[in-house]
């Protein structure tokens, strides 16, 4: 794998990578090599729900009690790709919590622009994402990693596949509900469990 360096290197910051999925869109396309009507509506239906969490984020006080201790420098580098749905849900959170403290800063990378590092971090095999990965900005060495969805709901798509009338459509239907009713809280959760990890 290439140095963590060059990939921050080649990293977007939140609002270059809201820009580049806006560009895309307006030209009809989304991010990485596949582009079929599907992925870019689904891009469009994501730029949609980040924005909308941009604006409704809470962050709980427990989280922002272990962020305002944070004081070393910290890279959260996250691969991503603009039509994944778990991606447009959880990012927005990331950049709400490095908002809060500017001692972590937020990059993002495409996933299928940079296949040997996904091939890194592979979820039971597969390139799942969102995948956070927190880098002590000092000496990049990787304090923790997070991702592609909160264990809850992990479980409950396992739960949900084992269905005899198991319908993928459906499924996505369901994911959506899932994080709409949970309204961020799992992930934030889980975060400020790997938050204390730091300093």
């Amino acid at each position: 794998m290439k140095s963590f360096s060059y990939y921050i290197e080649k990293s977007f910051s939140y609002n270059q990578y809201i820009n580049l999925i806006n560009d895309l869109l307006a030209q009809g396309k989304t991010t990485g090599p596949e582009q079929t009507p599907f992925l870019i509506e689904y891009t469009n239906m994501n730029l949609v729900r980040m924005n909308r969490l941009d604006k409704t984020i809470n962050l709980n006080p427990e989280l922002i009690g272990i962020l305002n201790n944070i004081k070393n420098e910290y890279y959260w580098l996250v691969i991503t790709e603009a039509w994944c749905g778990d991606a447009a849900q959880s990012i927005p959170i990331f950049n709400k919590i490095t908002q809060y403290n500017p001692n972590i800063e937020l990059r993002l990378i495409l996933r299928d622009e940079e296949p040997e590092l996904i091939n890194n971090y592979l979820t039971n095999g597969t390139k799942s994402i969102p995948i956070l990965i927190c880098l002590d900005k000092f000496n990049l060495k990787e304090i923790f990693k997070w991702g592609p969805r909160p264990k809850e709901l992990i479980n409950f798509v396992n739960e949900f596949k084992k269905l005899p009338d198991f319908d993928k459509n459906e499924l996505i239907k369901n994911i959506q509900i899932w994080y709409n009713k949970d309204n961020t809280q799992e992930i934030q959760k889980e975060l400020t469990e790997l938050l204390k990890l730091l300093d």
